[in-house]
């Protein structure tokens, strides 16, 4: 099973870091993979909400839904694929750090990251999706410090 796991600290408390990436609306501020999200339905969010969106992988571009597993705020929130081409699960985890707040997020790949272009892509995959993950991050930590009222 493929895993991409990055950590980037933010110049923000956990609670405002945790409900501006909780939001699937605000997906597409900072990972630059996706070109739209929104939550489906109404509602608050929590365990059961689902998100869907559509990213563009290396090139590929593929619709996705997803269903959140855990919603623990301020510190983890995971999301599991319900529909679309490949299967994963995504976790943000948060933690007070150096004033600010440590986000990791990981990303588990059950069928692969390279899933849509074969097994034999997962490595260049895994490795392209670790630095896209690591700049989203870093981005986000940039976006929200340069907006405080987010």
């Amino acid at each position: 099973m493929p895993v991409v796991e990055e950590s980037v600290v933010i110049a923000r408390p956990p609670q405002e870091v945790f409900d501006f990436v909780s939001k699937f609306q605000n997906v597409a501020v900072f990972d630059s993979s996706v070109t739209s999200s929104e939550q489906v339905g109404d509602g608050p969010l929590g365990v059961g909400t689902r998100g869907r969106g559509t990213s563009k992988v290396m090139g590929r571009q593929f619709d996705w839904t997803v269903e959140v597993t855990e919603f623990d705020p301020p510190r983890r929130m995971v999301s599991r694929s319900v529909e679309g081409k490949l299967e994963f699960t995504i976790t943000f985890t948060l933690e007070p750090a150096d004033g600010g707040t440590r986000l990791t997020q990981r990303i588990d790949a059950a069928s692969g990251l390279g899933g849509v272009f074969g097994k034999l892509a997962d490595p260049l995959v895994e490795r392209a999706q670790g630095r896209t993950v690591r700049a989203n991050l870093e981005t986000l930590a940039e976006w929200l410090v340069e907006h405080p009222q987010t």
